[in-house]
């Protein structure tokens, strides 16, 4: 029997903030356990295991991630959304560390949850590369560009990558107006 008031959404909650205090592979179950005050066997009531446990996390990042993208871009069209978008992006890998490694780290062949919060993370992208009528195929090459700069910054911070002595922040920016810049750019031509 599931213990009362422990359901799937506080057992994210708890295997997250454990991700993001000691990172995701220190997540294991017994550690989950002693966190929600439970023993280990409780926790089968919901999830399967630690796979499975780690794959619900990936979805429960994806959709936190989402949210805060798509609250960051609300108002907005052009280069002011996609700056928007960047910037609350690298906010949550920086502020959910364990979390944002969940993002990257478990892959998951075929997890219908997962390719919805995929879908959700990719439309909004769409969205806001409208304004640019790049087309689709061109439109879908920028994104991948942009989702490998924000990834690989956010990853590259994460561990401690950038030893030069310039602010992060203004490193970010500039390489997003390039970016940016670019797609301009591109779609005078």
């Amino acid at each position: 029997m599931a213990k009362i008031g422990l359901d799937r959404h506080t057992l994210l909650v708890a295997a997250a903030e454990l991700a993001d205090e000691s990172g995701l592979d220190s997540l294991t179950l017994a550690a989950l356990a002693q966190k929600l005050n439970v023993r280990s066997p409780s926790l089968y009531n919901h999830v399967k295991g630690l796979p499975d446990l780690r794959a619900a996390l990936t979805v429960y990042c994806l959709h936190l991630l989402v949210e805060t993208t798509r609250d960051a871009v609300i108002g907005k069209s052009g280069d002011e959304a996609i700056l928007s978008l960047c910037e609350a992006y690298l906010r949550f890998a920086r502020s959910r560390p364990g979390l944002y490694e969940a993002f990257y780290k478990v892959n998951l062949l075929q997890h219908e949850e997962l390719d919805q919060a995929k879908q959700e993370l990719l439309d909004l992208f769409l969205r806001i590369m409208e304004p640019f009528g790049l087309g689709e195929q061109e439109t879908l090459h920028a994104i991948r560009g942009l989702r490998s700069l924000l990834h690989g910054f956010a990853t590259l911070e994460q561990h401690g990558g950038f030893q030069m002595d310039i602010p992060l922040d203004e490193s970010f920016r500039y390489v997003l107006r390039m970016f940016v810049d670019g797609m301009n750019s591109e779609n005078r031509r």
